[in-house]
């Protein structure tokens, strides 16, 4: 029983922790950006470049018949493709702006400590030795 409480307490201690929230809240929210990103380009995006199309009402219907009767979506790939690139703009912008923060935080290393007065007569004595010799 006390291997199983242990696991089941060192399994609270993960839960608990900040990082495993913060990425339940980042899945959530990511979820959410998805079904806008996805709304977009289909609603939005889609029709314009549909027009340029060949006369498509949107760019997903966009398709080629195979010889053998088989059908090549070009425009559904298209689609995946506008999704991700408009997903990897949002996240590449969202990770820009994080890193910029950080840095903001993070201070400049402290500067040497000055040497001590002996430290300054001893590097005299130095200097002064080399040049006699």
């Amino acid at each position: 029983m006390s291997k199983s409480k242990g696991f089941i307490s060192e399994f609270k201690q993960f839960i608990a922790r900040g990082n495993v929230l913060d990425l339940a809240v980042g899945v959530i929210i990511g979820g959410a950006f998805s079904a806008i990103t996805n709304s977009l380009v289909n609603d939005i995006i889609n029709p314009v470049l549909g027009i340029f199309a060949g006369g498509n009402s949107a760019l997903s219907n966009l398709s080629f018949t195979v010889p053998g009767g088989g059908e090549v979506m070009v425009g559904s790939f298209l689609n995946a493709v506008l999704n991700f690139l408009i997903m990897a703009f949002a996240v590449f912008c969202l990770v820009k702006a994080v890193n910029s923060l950080h840095r903001k935080k993070e201070a400049a290393p402290p500067a040497p400590p000055k040497p001590s007065n002996e430290e300054v007569l001893l590097t005299e004595i130095r200097d002064l030795l080399k040049e006699k010799t």
